[in-house]
């Protein structure tokens, strides 16, 4: 039997009327599409046809590092791997759009041709990671996918490695590269750091023998405080497009901008938005790590219930001028929210697990969707508990 989906409400202290909250800050951008995440709290700050399908450009090549990245967590790839340049490849790709300036023939390790993706988003690079890895690039398209569906981007799809038009094969949405964007962060945190935020790459010689150097296309890179990632894009068909995040104080921001008209419309705009995301917003605490916020109803479990607490930190995204401190980590007011789980929750259960959601609705707002997971491990239940159990479930019933 499927479980049902159990939500418990609750509030905490005194509900705040919607009167407390300050109107959601206003922002105003000349991109085509536009989307802002807060990762502390999955708040989204703004939205601008945020499931628009639009082609990428560039910006298809997150997914390529993405690959890449969880094939070097799991062993299956090394960064001092080299891939050779083919001949065809090549001639193909060695002036067309950005280039990393790869040889025919050239050997090209893993580390630096994932530079030379991030950094100089070079379209040949991709070409040659993609066939290094899975032979050719359809088959590493093929991985790609497996990827985007993993992480629940349903409306995106991808043709090529490295977002060159195609017909509108390769489609993507402005949340589904916030989706992207964060699962980089949060699940390759330290490839993130080596790879992302690289000012500048050099690969390759002129023809008077010096080195090709180029810089990070990046605009908000050195411009906005905490700024670290990711990736722009441009074609004739998408526009000016960015990708882009930052981190303050222990905030992460994650933003979109697409279908901007010119290089300098997406450096202005790009600033604009995260400073806006930042200044115009804060995080409000409402539990501490390890604060048991409800109790979940286990089945087969060698006990009927399990705590569900926070797993780190939890806070509420609100705007700038709210005042006080929410939730019972300093016991003062907080926003109608409730407990959301699939259940009862089938045994066995580990600490740390995460098994439930808190939901969070500030007035005037989306709600916030925050994990909850198991205070401790639940095992299955011995051969007598699993009786008692069905005789439980049986009487109750009647």
């Amino acid at each position: 039997m499927k479980p049902a989906q159990y939500a418990v409400a609750f509030l905490v202290g005194t509900s705040l009327t919607s009167q407390a909250f300050a109107a959601a800050p206003p922002f105003d951008t000349t991109a085509r599409v536009a989307f802002m995440q807060d990762m502390n709290s999955g708040a989204i700050l703004y939205q601008k046809q945020p499931d628009f399908r639009m082609p990428p450009a560039s910006l298809a090549k997150m997914m390529t590092v993405y690959v890449a990245f969880s094939l070097i967590k799991s062993g299956d790839l090394k960064l001092d791997q080299k891939f050779t340049m083919s001949p065809d490849t090549w001639k193909k790709w060695h002036s067309q759009g950005s280039t990393m300036f790869i040889g025919a023939g050239e050997q090209v390790s893993v580390a630096d041709l994932l530079s030379g993706i991030i950094t100089l988003s070079g379209n040949d690079a991709c070409v040659v990671l993609a066939e290094g890895i899975a032979g050719t690039e359809p088959a590493f398209v093929n991985l790609m996918n497996q990827q985007r569906q993993k992480l629940g981007m349903n409306n995106s799809n991808f043709g090529t490695s490295n977002g060159w038009p195609d017909n509108g094969v390769t489609y993507v949405t402005a949340r589904d590269l916030a989706t992207l964007a964060e699962a980089t962060i949060r699940n390759y945190p330290d490839l993130y750091k080596q790879f992302y935020s690289k000012p500048n790459f050099a690969w390759g010689k002129t023809m008077a023998g010096s080195n090709i150097s180029q810089e990070n296309r990046d605009p908000i890179l050195g411009k906005v405080p905490g700024a670290d990632g990711l990736k722009t894009g441009h074609t004739d068909e998408a526009g000016y497009g960015f990708t882009g995040s930052a981190e303050q104080n222990g905030r992460r921001l994650v933003m979109v901008l697409a279908g901007m008209g010119s290089w300098d419309e997406r450096v202005n705009q790009s600033i604009g938005f995260m400073n806006w995301g930042f200044s115009a917003w804060r995080l409000k605490p409402l539990f501490s790590k390890g604060k048991r916020i409800e109790t979940a109803e286990v089945q087969g479990g060698s006990s009927s219930s399990v705590g569900l607490v926070a797993p780190n930190d939890l806070a509420v995204t609100v705007p700038l001028g709210v005042g006080g401190i929410l939730g019972q980590k300093a016991g003062g007011d907080a926003p109608p929210m409730k407990v959301v789980y699939d259940g009862p929750i089938k045994a066995p259960i580990k600490a740390g697990q995460h098994i439930a959601d808190l939901v969070v609705s500030p007035p005037g707002q989306d709600a916030q969707t925050l994990p909850l997971v198991a205070e401790s491990d639940v095992g299955e239940a011995g051969f007598f508990g699993r009786i008692w159990a069905s005789i439980k479930a049986l009487f109750s019933w009647i």
